[in-house]
This record gives structure tokens, sequence and C-alpha cells, in this order.
């Protein structure tokens, strides 16, 4: 390092000064028990005669012997090793030194994790939705996103991403890793799990991701995200975190309407998402996508928390709509809402006993529904499903969606005019 000082005597008589001062300390600090006298060149003289040679000769030797000693003692105890004992050690990854061997473990660590990561890289591609601004222009880029090949069959590719990634889309196109763009035909969505599966032409297709689970993973497990950050541009970039944690419940609005119609069961990690980044995979140590990176907490307030759907949860939609093109779920038919949200012109029309101060309203029934096949009518106010009790909309379908199907019955427990009644209702299908 070299310092712009410009040339002083008076600084090098304050670096000589300085330099006298540290060596008379040194030697304060060999024998901390003795001061030194001020003597003359005579009396030092004087004294160097007799047997002050001796003992001068006697505590040379000694202190000539101590560090054969030490030497020695290092020697037989494998301190300090003959030959090239420490270098075959080193490469063998059993190094006698503790930090050498800690740095030789976490080293072939990272290697494995790189090599697995570069493969489940190449899995990951964007997703660019097309559409066209106007009848007179051809379609243009809108957004973009990440999306995860997870099969290859029969000459085809499947690729999951997020419905908000292809939502609107005329035209979608999956640019693979190395660049190239395959047009791409949207097999399916849904957008209460913010999930789609698209197909391509498997012919450029080399890496399939592997999916893991995350049955077995713990909080402060390491994580990855990748995906296409900000667009194409910054294609395959991958950020490292933790996992920080699990079965996170989100609520979601898939309507527009402001209100929670949905909870969602996520991952939390702090591995930097950002817009572009939907639909990508959140790897493990393994190499193994775990997750399907989805939102993020975007706040000036708030940093490092990101949402991924579980693999586990989302293989089942995965399936559905890859092979129906839809996921299939129990319908009822009305339309709700709940005691506060009723406007006042319509409130005299509900009338409930004392004690009921919770329940979902029946605003209105679609034809033809299971609903109006029930008996169900316009100010009736749900109370329980099943005997599972329903103050919100989204207690409702949580229920529905989680604990039947297409074809159960259930029995549905209202209000009407003040008077309790239990209906029968079947579910079914909302396309049939």
């Amino acid at each position: 390092m070299e310092h712009n000082e410009q040339h002083n005597p008076q600084n090098e008589q304050e670096h000589s000064l300085n330099h006298d001062n540290i060596s008379y300390q040194a030697e304060q600090l060999d024998d901390p028990g003795l001061t030194k006298p001020h003597t003359t060149p005579k009396e030092k003289k004087e004294k160097s005669k007799g047997p002050s040679n001796i003992k001068a000769f006697f505590f040379g030797l000694v202190g000539g012997l101590i560090p054969v000693a030490i030497l020695l003692v290092l020697l037989f105890t494998n301190v300090i090793a003959f030959g090239n004992t420490s270098k075959t050690d080193s490469a063998q990854g059993t190094n006698h030194h503790s930090g050498q061997n800690v740095i030789t473990t976490m080293a072939s660590e990272d290697a494995n994790s790189s090599t697995n990561i570069a493969e489940v890289s190449e899995a990951v591609v964007g997703v660019t939705n097309l559409q066209r601004q106007s009848i007179w222009t051809n379609s243009e880029e809108a957004g973009t996103g990440s999306g995860i090949i997870y099969k290859k069959e029969n000459g085809k590719a499947y690729v999951v991403t997020n419905h908000h990634v292809v939502n609107g889309a005329e035209q979608v196109e999956v640019v693979l890793a190395n660049d190239e763009r395959i047009p791409a035909k949207v097999l399916g969505t849904d957008e209460l799990t913010d999930l789609a599966v698209l197909e391509i032409d498997g012919e450029k297709v080399n890496r399939v991701a592997t999916l893991g689970t995350t049955e077995d993973k713990q909080v402060g497990e390491t994580v990855f995200a990748i995906g296409n950050p900000l667009g194409i541009e910054f294609a395959n970039s991958l950020t490292k975190g933790i996992i920080s944690g699990l079965n996170r419940s989100v609520s979601v609005d898939t309507t527009g309407d402001q209100v929670a119609d949905w909870v969602t069961e996520v991952i939390q990690t702090d591995a930097a998402i950002n817009p572009g980044n939907s639909g990508g995979a959140l790897v493990d140590a393994n190499g193994e996508v775990i997750g399907i990176n989805s939102m993020k907490i975007a706040s000036t307030q708030v940093e490092g928390i990101g949402f991924a759907i579980p693999i586990d949860t989302a293989l089942p939609i995965m399936e559905q709509l890859e092979t129906n093109g839809k996921v299939q779920r129990p319908f009822i038919g009305i339309s709700m809402a709940t005691l506060n949200q009723v406007p006042m012109q319509y409130r005299h029309n509900i009338i409930l006993p004392d004690g009921v101060e919770q329940g979902m309203v029946v605003a209105s029934v679609e034809p033809g529904s299971p609903a109006e096949k029930a008996g169900l009518q316009q100010f009736d106010v749900i109370t329980k499903i099943d005997d599972h009790e329903t103050p919100t909309a989204l207690e409702l379908r949580k229920y529905m969606y989680s604990e039947t199907k297409v074809g159960d019955t259930v029995k549905l427990e209202i209000y009407r005019n003040g008077e309790k009644q239990v209906i029968d209702l079947e579910l079914m299908d909302k396309n049939e």
C-alpha cells in the first residue's frame, strides 16, 4: 500500500523515538519485576566482571534449550507433522485442524448444491404473456413470469406457472434457458390456487425438474429461488435464503372486491422474490423443487417476506389442469355477504333470534343451481354447514373445498324469518 506522505526529518526523529520506546517496553515485559537503574558506562564495565558472566551464560543456555524442548513436544504430539502428512489429510477432508475441517466440509456441500441447482435451473423457463392492444396491432408482450418444466412425455413437455402470469393472454411463449422461444398452449388455469399448466413441443427440452416434498422440511433450511426477475433480461437468476415459515395461511382476494375469499397455505421464505419470479421454482439444497414462487409482501416497511405454493399442494391441481383443463370443486350457486355488509335498506328483511350474531346472508340464488333446487331464498342466513360454523364466506368455501366433493349432500343450518331450518343440499360441479 502506498501512502502519499511528504519526507520530513522530524517525522524520522519521532519514528526513531517511538521505536526505542517500544524496545524498552519489550525489555521490561521480559522481566516485569526489574527496573533499570541509571548507570554510567564505567559502572556497566565494572559490573560485567566476575560471577555475572557465569549467570549470564547459565540463563542463556536455559533460554536456548526451552525452544528446543517445546519443538520436540510439538513434533511427538503430532501438532506439527513430518513431511507432507498435512497435505494428504487435507485432500481427504480429515485435516486435524478443526477450522480447516469445517471449511473443507462446507466447500464440499456448496459444490454439490451448486451442481444440482445448475441442473434444475435449466428446467426453469421464462413465460411471456402476449396480448393485442387493439385490433390494428400485433400481439405484444404484456408481461413476463417464470415457469417450471416438470414433465416430458410423448414428445410434449409440461410447464407449471402461476394463473396471474398467463391471465388474459392471447398467446403465450415459453423461453428456454438457451433463449429458444417456443409457442405454448394453456391447458388450464385455476384462479383460486393461482396455478396454470402449459404444454409445449418437447423436442428442444433437455432438462426436467425433480419435484420434492415439504413433508420433512424444517424452518431454517437453505432454499434457492430461481426465476426471471424483471423480465427475460435477468433469466435464470438465483437468490438464496431460508425457509422462514411453513404452513402459513395467506388470505387472497380473487374477485377484486377487496374482500378475502380464499386462504392459501404457503411456504414463507426470505429468498428475494421480485416481479417476474412468479411461477418460478423454490428449490432445496438437493436441487429438488419444493415450492412454486407466487407472491411477496410489497411494502417499503417490509423486507424478505416471500411466499411459495408447496409442491405437495400444487401437484393434485396440476394433474387436474393437465388432464381436465379445470379443477373440479363443489358448487352451491349463491352470492353471499356477512351481516354487517348488508346495505341498510335491506336489513329489515333479516330477522334473527337473540343470540345469533353471525352468519352468511344469501344475496342471490343462481337459476338451476344446487341452492335453487334445495329451496334456498334471498335473505336466508346460513349459520352452519354440516355443524361447521360459517361466520364468513371464506369459512364456508374452505370447508366445502377441503372436506367435501362433488356429489356429496351437505346439511345447511339457516334462519328464515327468524325460524331455524335445516336444508339438505347436493353439491354439483359449477361447469356441469
